[in-house]
């Protein structure tokens, strides 16, 4: 009896184990011929990025203030491609750049052009400064990141009360004149935006000792082997924006602040808050339509007279 019932154990137990493997078994193949769907759309969605990244195209003829850059270099042209591929998904800063010009282009170019200056360098400023009042580590200041002995040069007032290195139309006219005394050095634009970024002087002694002709020739820094083509991609994008994929309706852009009276001011301001009071605005704007007034006060000893602007509000 105890034999008998020894056995039909075993028997059972035999049963038992081949039934949950058969459904372990069928279990599996079912899994590996119908994937769930939650692994289909992790694969999908979770890892997958919504968006179409392009190249731009390089079969076009690339020029800055009407100098090509040559089609047969390939140096140049993977130079110029890195510059157009960098800025060209440098999302924030374009955006912004694209706003500001709005604001500032319309002073810059016509200042250029009243002194014989292209009109591809407004974007030698955007490449500077984007179009701010910026501060560099090495002390340059405003929309054209001039050092303040180079500005004092050009005729620009620089001191603790007055910074015309944050004036649009005098360092913009300033920038002009430097150009110009650039161009008169070397007598192509390309190398005069070169000299812009490196120094005049450093640029004249590569080229001697390199005995290079062009831009496109010389080994310099980095940072200036980049700079044209830089300026180059800028152009490309503010100029057809919407080509690049950015898409900004007329009323975000930043309007230009042209609509102000001007006070002549020629004696001391004990107090540019008290001023801007006085007027009917605020310290604030004051300073928005006035940058260069970088104090809080104007001693004015020579009593030279400044025209500050007062927005119509």
């Amino acid at each position: 009896m105890k034999r008998s019932f020894s056995i039909y154990s075993v028997l059972l137990a035999g049963m038992l184990s081949f039934l949950l493997f058969v459904s372990f078994h069928t279990t599996d193949e079912k899994n590996e011929k119908e994937p769930s769907v939650h692994t289909e759309s992790s694969t999908t969605s979770d890892l997958g990025l919504p968006q179409v990244i392009r190249t731009v195209d390089l079969n076009k003829v690339y020029t800055f203030a009407g100098e090509p850059v040559p089609a047969d270099n390939f140096d140049a042209i993977e130079r110029l491609d890195r510059e157009l591929a960098v800025n060209s998904y440098y999302h924030s800063s374009t955006i912004l750049n694209i706003k500001r010009a709005n604001r500032f282009f319309p002073i810059i170019e016509r200042i250029l052009a009243e002194n014989g200056i292209p009109d591809d360098f407004k974007y030698l400023a955007v490449a500077e400064s984007g179009l701010q009042n910026a501060t560099s580590s090495a002390g340059a200041k405003g929309y054209w990141q001039f050092l303040k002995a180079v500005g004092q040069q050009y005729g620009l007032e620089i001191n603790g009360e007055i910074d015309e290195r944050y004036h649009i139309e005098k360092s913009t006219l300033a920038a002009c004149k430097m150009l110009n005394d650039y161009h008169r050095k070397f007598g192509s634009w390309t190398l005069v935006a070169a000299a812009y970024n490196m120094g005049i002087g450093r640029l004249s002694r590569l080229k001697d000792t390199q005995k290079a002709n062009t831009y496109y020739e010389l080994n310099v820094n980095e940072e200036t082997s980049r700079y044209v083509f830089r300026i180059m991609a800028i152009k490309e994008i503010l100029s057809n924006p919407t080509r690049f994929g950015f898409q900004i309706d007329a009323d975000q852009l930043y309007q230009p602040l042209n609509d102000y009276a001007v006070v002549e001011v020629n004696e001391p301001v004990e107090n540019w808050g008290d001023f801007a009071i006085k007027y009917g605005t605020n310290y604030r704007i004051l300073k928005v339509y006035n940058p260069w007034l970088i104090d809080t006060n104007l001693t004015n000893s020579k009593r030279k007279t400044y025209e500050v602007r007062i927005p119509r509000i």
